[in-house]
């Protein structure tokens, strides 16, 4: 039997997966010991998997994180305990729209380990938009200038997890405070916030500047969050003491 028609109609019908796994198969010496209906499942199985995976890249590409970090390397350590770990990485608090606030000095691993989590929830299958806070309000200043504030707002809304990292390095004027309560508003109990900070909780009043509106964001972000506060010496320091002793 030729096989060249079936492997081209795959690449024509792009079953890519299915194609790659007929073609191990061709390759297998027992495959004819298989029945037909083995063989398909096979290959569907194989296809099944294949788009999977490319979904699961996709997501992971069109989030941007800054670390290729994973659930998988964090370790019971700087104020993280090995149950937390266990208990996001089942990632049941995107599934409940509860939010994530991760505090500590500059350097722990803050960014890391929000990283982590929005890597785990793209492969969990859900959408992820990752952004500095500075660059997330340079983009909304942008967009609001340009008249597409509305259909940007609305592309972050529409992300099952928004990731603000570095929140709080600088004090938010009239437009950014009254973005942040856009973004925060658009997610109360439709989906989940991750914010990473140096700021304590109770300093973000200042921050916001308006008590009314930082009221109002305050009860949207932390009456549903887990809280997780990092701690000991930063880790770009570790490095660079590891760089001088191997000077």
């Amino acid at each position: 039997m030729l096989i060249q028609p079936t492997l081209d109609g795959m690449k024509e019908l792009k079953l890519f997966g299915m194609l790659k796994a007929f073609e191990g198969q061709q390759a297998l010496a027992d495959v004819r010991t298989l029945c037909f209906e083995e063989r398909l499942g096979l290959l569907i199985d194989a296809e099944i998997t294949s788009r999977d995976n490319r979904r699961t890249q996709m997501r992971l590409k069109l989030a941007k994180l800054t670390h290729s970090a994973t659930i998988e390397e964090l370790e019971p350590n700087r104020g993280l305990e090995r149950a937390e770990i266990a208990a996001l990485a089942t990632c049941e608090w995107v599934r409940r729209k509860h939010n994530i606030i991760i505090t500590g000095a500059t350097g722990v691993g803050k960014s890391f380990l929000a990283c982590a989590l929005a890597n785990k929830t793209c492969r969990e299958g859900f959408t992820v938009h990752f952004d500095r806070a500075p660059r997330l309000f340079q983009k909304l200043a942008i967009a609001r200038a340009d008249g597409r504030y509305a259909k940007v707002i609305e592309t972050i809304a529409a992300k099952n997890v928004l990731v603000i990292d570095d929140f709080g390095l600088f004090n938010l004027n009239e437009e950014q405070r009254q973005d942040l309560l856009e973004l925060v508003e658009d997610r109360y109990g439709r989906s989940s916030l991750v914010v990473t900070t140096q700021m304590p909780i109770e300093h973000w009043h200042e921050i916001v500047g308006d008590p009314t509106i930082a009221d109002a964001i305050l009860d949207r972000v932390v009456h549903n969050a887990h809280k997780l506060n990092l701690k000991g010496e930063s880790k770009r320091k570790e490095k660079a003491k590891d760089i001088q002793l191997v000077q």
